[in-house]
């Protein structure tokens, strides 16, 4: 049962995957047909999971379900990342590389790869009050609150 992002409780359960590039226009449209498609069947032991997608900054998909009505269960999640998969296989993106990290430079998503963290610290491009992306974020309600946050204030701070 899908419903818009917007309507989901904030303790509502996320999942964020960042994908190596920017999308499109035409791969926008490809999530939004796939996501609901999937996402209106989406269900736990059969009961039905009421459930949502958003796309951020043309490069982050999240998944949400609100888990007061039916939790999600390991074969529901493994499903979703078949989504992901399949959506990763089309358009041709990397949904699941945990090297790279990104930022928010100038209004604009800086990704680097973790081993040129250090670099781009030593030379004044990342500092300690530049936004990146926490994406281990559980909830909506933490999506909202702490999902972008100084880079000082997630994992990146042992490189200062």
């Amino acid at each position: 049962m899908i419903v818009p992002f917007d309507q989901m409780p904030e303790s509502a359960r996320v999942w964020i995957y960042q994908a190596n590039k920017s999308f499109e226009p035409q791969d926008l449209r490809l999530i939004q047909e796939e996501a609901t498609q999937f996402l209106t069947g989406w269900a736990a032991h059969g009961a039905p999971l009421k459930s949502a997608f958003k796309v951020l900054h043309d490069k982050f998909l999240i998944l949400s379900v609100d888990e007061s009505l039916n939790q999600a269960s390991g074969c529901s999640i493994d499903a979703s990342v078949g989504l992901v998969r399949n959506l990763a296989q089309k358009l041709n993106v990397d949904f699941f590389d945990r090297t790279q990290v990104c930022f928010i430079l100038q209004d604009e998503i800086f990704e680097s790869p973790i081993s040129e963290l250090k670099t781009h610290i030593e030379n004044g491009k990342i500092k300690k009050d530049t936004l990146t992306f926490n994406h281990l974020v559980p909830t909506i309600q933490e999506l909202n609150a702490s999902w972008i946050v100084p880079a000082q204030d997630s994992w990146i701070k042992r490189y200062f």
